[in-house]
């Protein structure tokens, strides 16, 4: 064997039998990892009419964005640039979606996201709707489901997510080990990441109690920190945070590095390990790209109608984050042509829907029944739901309805002529919940109305004031404190003071029933009685009844049964 010398002296080499001062080697370039996120997507399979206003012009602009045909093509564009591109999502990616994708439990979904080379995400509240047994088929793949009408219809060999789910801080109570994993490695250009993920600690109180026994929730930061150590242990010195979790600002969707983020994920971010540098965030359905305490945190928006670029460099030494460059795009179809695979599987869960989705079920009063709260906290859709699902169980003994404005998912829209499909009427209802019945005193109802999420107006879940059927009525007054906001005398039932000793027969879905956004009481009605209908059902034959009567159903404005009076 050979061995042949360089007849050249190496530079530095040179530099030193020289003399030379300020001949130095240059340095090695950072390396760059080019990341591509994406949060509460939620089924949204076809492009929408999206308003936003941009840091570039100041003006708002309104583009036809999103739709998987887009974001596939957006990706691929991308990975032309750079094939070792990550696509990673911070929940939420299923869940609470327009029948189009919740009819087929949302499976559609998952085979786009599987074609769009999806990673990664964060667990999100909503991908446990259907409970931790769901949520694992759909993971793993498989049929044995919760909702049989809907598992492996749209495919009979349902094979599951190609991505992993990420939550560092949701534990087995049997195992006392993650239920999920909580981080996964990923080696780019030689350089080891990790991506340790998380879900919002209340999400216990966001889904169906009885669907996660047997899980335990904690908080994000701590569970996050503890894995800190033996990700270092490998040899990793690259952090990325994947949350479920966010803010809001009121800087522009596009504007790099802002600075006025507040809400859950500050506090969060500011107990992080010194060592994680990017954090991508959700749940709060905001576009931002801002910095706190030198850490970048992003998302973009909701439902695919923006992707946040992300460019890492990284230390060729050290193989740690140096800087991360961002970018909130929007996904406005003109600007891309439909990826061909994505767009050949939009059309067949269109067509394969069509029928039954597109099938008229009544007219309403007017155009666009809104799920917007005045100031007071209710909806004009709010009290049409709470008035049919009352209609439906009154025959039982119910005398008043409740229902969580969180709960309805969109407004109701109307095609030509104020006529609702069945479409329009599901999406309100993505859950298909279960009515309850159950007893409470008036004392007890009296402590729900203060139980409920009497949060300032500034914070990013902003009000959550229960929705009531017609006939109860009160008043509550923002300057009193908390746990007394509700206006003494003021809570009557068709006219009368509400008795705080006497009972009273309430109807409500089985989330709420459960203790679920934040109601506790709920959960201490007694004679409790599962009806086994469905809000979805209910909402629909009462829009039909009242066509079928000549008086539709539905309103443009709220009917004053909650009053704000400061």
């Amino acid at each position: 064997m050979k061995t042949f010398l360089n007849p050249l002296p190496t530079l530095t080499a040179l530099c030193l039998a020289l003399g030379l001062a300020g001949c130095a080697t240059k340095p090695a370039a950072p390396i760059e990892v080019n990341l591509v996120a994406i949060n509460d997507f939620h089924g949204h399979l076809e492009a929408e009419t999206v308003k936003y206003t941009s840091v570039k012009d100041r003006k708002e602009h309104e583009v036809h964005a999103g739709g998987i045909a887009t974001l596939g093509a957006a990706l691929q564009a991308w990975r032309r640039e750079d094939s070792e591109l990550l696509l990673v999502g911070a929940g939420d990616l299923i869940g609470a979606s327009p029948a189009l994708s919740g009819t087929w439990a949302d499976e559609p979904t998952i085979e786009a996201l599987n074609l769009m080379g999806m990673r990664l995400s964060a667990l999100g509240n909503h991908e446990l709707d259907q409970g931790k047994d769901e949520l694992l088929r759909q993971q793993h793949g498989g049929c044995k489901s919760p909702r049989p009408d809907a598992a492996c219809k749209f495919r009979p060999d349902f094979s599951g997510a190609k991505f992993t789910y990420l939550a560092a801080n949701v534990l087995d109570t049997a195992t006392g080990k993650p239920f999920l994993p909580a981080y996964r490695i990923e080696q780019v250009r030689g350089v080891k990441i990790a991506f340790l993920g998380a879900v919002l600690r209340d999400a216990v109180a966001m889904v169906q109690a009885s669907g996660v026994k047997g899980l335990s929730f904690h908080d994000e930061a701590e569970s996050i920190n503890r894995y800190i150590p033996e990700l270092k242990a490998q040899g990793v010195n690259a952090f990325v945070v994947l949350i479920h979790e966010g803010g809001e600002t009121s800087e522009y969707i596009d504007q790099p590095d802002c600075q006025k983020l507040r809400g859950p994920i500050v506090d969060i971010a500011k107990r992080l390990d010194p060592a994680v540098k990017l954090i991508i965030s959700g749940h709060t359905h905001k576009g931002y790209m801002c910095r706190v305490d030198g850490r970048v945190i992003t998302q973009a928006e909701q439902y695919g109608h923006f992707l946040t670029r992300l460019t890492l460099s990284i230390d060729p030494k050290t193989h740690a984050i140096e800087n991360i460059r961002t970018s909130n795009e929007v996904m406005a179809t003109a600007a891309y042509a439909p990826d061909p695979k994505l767009a050949a599987l939009l059309k067949e869960v269109q067509e394969r829907s069509a029928a039954e989705l597109k099938r008229p079920i009544a007219r309403v009063a007017v155009p666009l029944v809104s799920k917007k709260e005045n100031e007071a906290g209710e909806s004009a859709l709010g009290d049409l739901v709470t008035d049919a699902q009352l209609a439906a169980v009154r025959k039982f003994g119910a005398q008043i309805a409740f229902m969580n404005n969180k709960g309805l998912r969109s407004d109701l829209k109307t095609d030509a002529g104020n006529v609702a499909n069945y479409s329009q009427v599901a999406v309100i209802h993505p859950f298909n919940n279960r009515l309850i019945l159950m007893t409470l005193t008036g004392a007890q109802l009296r402590a729900l109305l203060e139980q409920q999420m009497w949060l300032d107006e500034e914070a990013p879940d902003g009000r959550n004031v229960l929705q009531v059927s017609s006939g109860f009525t009160y008043q509550w007054d923002s300057k009193r404190p908390l746990g007394q906001r509700v206006v003494p005398g003021s809570i009557k039932l068709d006219g009368k003071p509400l008795d705080d000793k006497a009972d009273y027969r309430v109807a409500v879905n089985n989330f709420l029933a459960e203790g679920g956004d934040r109601v506790p009481m709920f959960k201490e009605g007694r004679d409790r009685v599962d009806t086994g209908i469905k809000d979805r059902d209910v909402m629909i034959e009462y829009l039909i009844r009242h066509d079928r009567e000549g008086r539709p159903a539905g309103s443009k404005d709220p009917a004053g049964r909650i009053q704000r009076l400061r």
